[in-house]
């Protein structure tokens, strides 16, 4: 009589061509959800910016005579504050801001803390409240 044996299992080739359809498909994926990273850190700066510009309008019209504040601390230090103390710290998301007191006004600077890693753009805001952005060819452009 003939054993007859079944066989369980994938063959090499078909354990192959499974391995190359995934790793097509992550080499589609991956650049799609770095440049998603990217965008997300730009966005959390244009935010903090916009946080940072309505805080100041904010600490400056309690103030008695009217004036923005020396720096960032500034902002977390009052009660209750304007700002969370990661934003005064200087970096959050992949961008470090730069806030300098000016002569009746500020200004404040959000870079990427590694260029073309954690973000492309470097954004800017004073007084006015517009965010003005430097583009990666070194254009300034307001928006």
């Amino acid at each position: 009589m003939l054993a007859i044996r079944s066989r369980k299992g994938f063959t090499l080739v078909e354990i192959m061509i499974v391995v190359a359809i995934i790793g097509l498909l992550a080499a589609i994926a991956i650049p799609n959800l770095l440049r998603a990273r990217v965008n997300a850190n730009e966005a959390a700066a244009k935010a903090s910016l916009r946080t940072i510009s309505t805080a100041c309008e904010s600490f400056r019209s309690v103030q008695d005579p009217p004036a923005y504040p020396g720096n960032l601390a500034a902002l977390a230090a009052a009660n209750p504050p304007y700002i969370d103390a990661n934003l005064a710290g200087g970096t959050k998301q992949g961008y470090t801001f730069t806030y300098a007191a000016a002569a009746g006004g500020y200004t404040c600077t959000a870079a990427p803390t590694t260029a073309n890693i954690t973000g492309v753009n470097t954004y800017f805001v004073d007084q006015s409240g517009v965010i003005r952005f430097t583009s990666a060819a070194g254009n300034p452009i307001e928006g």
